[in-house]
């Protein structure tokens, strides 16, 4: 029986089945076996070890001939998470190339070097689906360059500004989050083949050239010095995947904002069928976002345990690493489901310029008080000025008038009227500041037309 949220029948589809099968069982025996062979294949090739034990041992590593289910009691049996798997391994391969397997490796060798490898693949997933996001919201921050909207801080109309301007601020943070798991991927995730405690006891001065054989071999960087006592290497890719989460986070939560009943921006896509409620018939909830929201408090939540993971005792110690090889698939198939989920939220973006349009007239024109005070600070200095505009919009407030309305009873103004330059700054689409150049600025430096 499958339990647990990866395999639930309420909550699967949250998930990346492509990362789920890179982390399944199957695929991660694979790995291991994967890692066996060029292991062997790269101590062949320096002739550590016979080159027809390397090649059966190659031959010999497929996970369909093994019986996981078997296996696993024989695993709590033994209380070794490899060592059965090596006896089956051995009775595969027979005489003599069972006595050249796992030569002069070690467990955590095998493991840490096999997650690197599905990492690696797990990675392109995520870089793939940064692409696809990327690539839908610069096609609708080119065509809302110009929308005039609502800029928010602390929930209350700030200044106005386009909505492209609000896109090119995701992207252009999305980009750096996408740069820095690419930066980060191969030095976090390298080809460790060091021995019992990384000093390549059991193979001596070859052992190096092995490691760096091998991860040719795997497409992978050689660990150098690959002490099993570090894992700060991993935790810094860990690291940035959680900064991935904070962005996706950021960009449901703002999604989730702008489509409330009472603001309407924009909103999720839609399909008829599906549903906001069991009883509200006419809930249309944003429940990819929220859901996107959810995953990346998922994957964010388990960063610290990655941290802490990396202090280990002396040059091996299995309670740390018993954290980060159960944690290590979670953390990875869930960086996949959030890159994924933001992709499909991105792509299916609905934008409404009439609501952003008509939400900027909330305030009667308080939402350009900035620039109707940086038009009076030219005559009068910034500090008379603000004063000015604060007692106006308190008075506009207050009375349920147009800012327009409260100036003009301004002593300053009340004699000859509101200047007509002043009266031209509350127009708040003519206040939207360098807006769309830096939209187009972004646009040109992360997603240029192809």
């Amino acid at each position: 029986m499958n339990i647990g949220m990866f395999q639930s029948f309420v909550t699967r589809h949250w998930f990346s089945a492509e990362a789920g099968r890179i982390w399944s069982d199957e695929a991660t025996l694979q790995a291991w076996l994967d890692v066996e062979a060029a292991l062997a294949a790269a101590q062949a090739e320096l002739g550590l070890i016979p080159a027809e034990a390397a090649r059966t041992i190659a031959a010999c590593a497929d996970a369909r001939q093994f019986d996981t289910e078997a296996l696993a009691g024989e695993i709590a049996f033994a209380q070794h998470p490899l060592v059965p798997v090596l006896h089956r391994f051995e009775a595969l391969c027979g005489e003599p190339a069972a006595g050249w397997l796992h030569w002069g490796a070690t467990t955590q060798n095998i493991f840490d070097t096999a997650a690197a490898l599905q990492m690696h693949r797990t990675q392109r997933l995520i870089d793939a689906a940064l692409a696809d996001a990327l690539e839908a919201l610069a096609g609708h921050a080119r065509r809302h360059r110009d929308t005039p909207m609502a800029g928010r801080t602390h929930g209350q109309h700030a200044l106005p500004m386009t909505f492209g301007f609000k896109l090119a601020g995701w992207i252009d943070e999305l980009d750096r989050d996408r740069q820095r798991l690419a930066q980060r991927l191969g030095d976090s995730f390298p080809a460790c083949m060091g021995g019992a405690i990384g000093s390549f006891a059991a193979t001596g001065a070859a052992g190096r050239q092995v490691e760096a054989l091998l991860a040719r071999r795997l497409g992978l960087q050689a660990a150098g010095l690959p002490s099993r006592a570090s894992y700060d290497r991993a935790a810094d890719y860990l690291g940035a995947l959680g900064l991935l989460a904070g962005t996706a986070q950021k960009i449901a939560q703002d999604l989730v904002f702008l489509q409330r009943t009472e603001v309407g921006e924009a909103a999720e896509s839609f399909h008829h069928g599906k549903v906001g409620s069991s009883t509200m018939a006419q809930k249309r909830n944003p429940s990819s976002a929220l859901l996107l929201a959810s995953l990346a408090r998922l994957l964010r939540v388990r960063v610290p345990a990655a941290l802490e993971a990396m202090v280990r005792m002396d040059e091996g110690d299995s309670s740390a690493t018993n954290v980060t090889d159960t944690l290590l698939p979670e953390l990875a198939i869930l960086g996949a489901s959030v890159a994924q989920a933001l992709a499909r939220l991105a792509q299916g973006l609905v934008v409404d310029a009439a609501a952003m349009r008509r939400n900027l007239g909330l305030t009667r024109g308080l939402i350009a008080s900035e620039a109707a005070m940086m038009v009076l600070a030219r005559q009068i200095g910034r500090h008379a000025a603000h004063r000015l505009l604060y007692d106006a919009a308190q008075q506009a407030q207050a009375g349920g008038i147009t800012l327009l309305e409260a100036l003009a009873a301004q002593p300053r103004f009340a004699p000859a009227g509101v200047p007509a330059e002043l009266a031209a700054a509350l127009a708040p689409e003519a206040y939207v500041g360098e807006s769309a150049a830096l939209t187009d600025a972004t646009l040109a430096r992360v997603a240029p037309p192809r």
